[in-house]
């Protein structure tokens, strides 16, 4: 199982979509409070389909309660439009963290710095800026689980 973890999400829609992504990948989602949004709102249910009740959520008043109950070492990676390194040249691990950031300001600048070598990116011509927060969770997790994939077959 992998955990996704969305920093302070901000669109309700996509949070949805995301959790319906984590019930069909077996991943476990964890929200970052503040959230724009309140995770009952009619948005969030209908983007998560009928899955948002068989979803293994996860919500943190805060990035220092997550980091306090959450051991993150070097089984975490934080996607980026601020590096160069493609997600696809890092090597996922069964219970990896990746973290995703707000849809309006991405993860914060002081956990990208102190964890720089686990930062990802999804790579993109020079015209785009980033990719929605959905797509891009989707893209990341499905590769962890290509990785995986005799372990995933096995859930």
């Amino acid at each position: 199982m992998f955990n996704l973890v969305l920093v302070h999400p901000q669109i309700p829609n996509n949070t949805g979509a995301i959790g319906r992504l984590c019930v069909n990948a077996g991943a476990l989602l964890h929200l970052i409070k503040p959230i724009g949004f309140d995770i009952d709102e009619k948005a969030v249910r209908r983007a998560g389909l009928d899955y948002w009740d068989k979803l293994d959520l996860r919500v943190w008043e805060s990035l220092d309660e997550f980091f306090e109950k959450n051991e993150i070492t070097n089984n975490a990676y934080f996607a980026t439009t601020k590096t160069d390194r493609p997600y696809f040249d890092v090597a996922f691990k069964e219970g990896d963290f990746i973290f995703f950031g707000s849809e309006t300001a991405g993860i914060p600048k002081e956990i990208l710095n102190r964890y720089e070598s686990q930062n990802i990116t999804i790579p993109r011509t020079k015209e785009g800026r980033s990719l929605n927060l959905a797509i891009s969770t989707g893209i990341v997790l499905y590769d962890a689980i290509r990785q995986n994939y005799t372990t995933f077959k096995k859930a």
